[in-house]
């Protein structure tokens, strides 16, 4: 049984149990492709582009195209938490633990379908016929955010959004209605602030944005989460666009300063897919004195469908 409880007691400052500061949401699951899937892993199947031909005599031979099908496989995991509630802590405390554990629970699981999404855009896909094929993030979709002067990386700003549209554009990643989603964390969207008070047209349309009176700008919409991971390498770059290099010759952006932002079509470019979905269950435990125990638990798991789709975004964070 979980030894906090005491801090909710009576003799406490007040009944009503404030949350500690933490995301209590998923943010990032209503922009992605969410699917049901009846095995621990599955396979989601894709068309690859074709050509037409022309037809250049009568009678001509048919020439068939090989059409090409690709595939990429997600297996999932099983995650759980789990407390219990003491019949003495319901005497103890003016509020219901039970509701509030429940609370905590959902603020887990929440965070918890964000980590597996955000791996899913950023790690490693599995493809082939039995999904055995490691495919990774190429550098030709990763960016270091960039201004064209500093050489040891910079925060967010418009020059880097630009240079990010115009790849997905040019990859015909974004189809006419569809969406680019840009998670991002609070420090870049203070980076986005400050780094465009000099044009007053960007910047009252990114204060609008960090002040929540909107949420897109230049064609994103940005969602803001802590979760996103930092840099584990030293990053080599070109300072003037941001592209990724092999070696030090120019940009170095230096391990664990860069926080890994992405970019993505939204309900497009990733795939969650749940086994279980989010459960919780309260039940009386004979065993222990007929505690009341809380459980949650899922079982799910994410893959980036194609690597075109997603794009990395490193931003100085210091």
């Amino acid at each position: 049984m979980s030894n906090e409880i005491s801090t909710a007691m009576v003799a406490m400052f007040n009944a009503n149990v404030m949350h500690l500061s933490q995301q209590k949401e998923s943010r990032l699951l209503p922009y992605v492709r969410r699917e049901t899937q009846r095995g621990e892993s599955e396979f989601f199947d894709l068309i690859g582009k074709v050509e037409m031909e022309e037809v250049v005599g009568r009678h001509q031979e048919v020439v068939y195209t090989d059409t090409p099908h690709s595939r990429r496989r997600v297996t999932t995991s099983k995650f759980k938490w789990s407390d219990l509630v003491d019949k003495s802590d319901k005497l103890k405390t003016i509020m219901n633990p039970e509701s509030e554990y429940a609370k905590a629970a959902a603020g887990a699981s929440g965070r918890r379908i964000d980590s597996e999404i955000i791996d899913a855009a950023l790690g490693s896909a599995w493809t082939g016929k039995a999904g055995a094929t490691e495919v990774v993030l190429p550098d030709t979709q990763k960016i270091v955010a960039f201004d064209g002067t500093k050489t040891t990386g910079c925060g967010l700003n418009v020059q880097t959004l630009r240079a990010v549209r115009k790849m997905a554009k040019q990859a015909e990643a974004i189809a006419k209605g569809e969406q680019m989603i840009f998670a991002m964390a609070a420090q870049q969207a203070d980076d986005l602030l400050s780094s465009t008070e000099v044009t007053n047209s960007d910047y009252s349309a990114v204060k609008a944005l960090v002040n929540g009176e909107v949420d897109t700008f230049m064609g994103f919409k940005f969602i803001e989460t802590e979760l996103l991971p930092f840099t584990s390498a030293i990053v080599y770059y070109n300072s003037d666009t941001g592209a990724i290099l092999p070696s030090a010759t120019d940009g170095t952006l230096a391990l664990g300063a860069g926080r890994r932002c992405f970019a993505f079509t939204a309900n497009r470019g990733v795939i969650l897919s749940f086994l279980d979905n989010p459960v919780t269950k309260m039940d009386i435990m004979p065993k222990y004195f007929h505690s009341t125990q809380i459980l949650h638990t899922m079982e799910l798991g994410g893959v980036r469908m194609e690597e075109e789709q997603v794009i990395e975004v490193m931003c100085l964070e210091s």
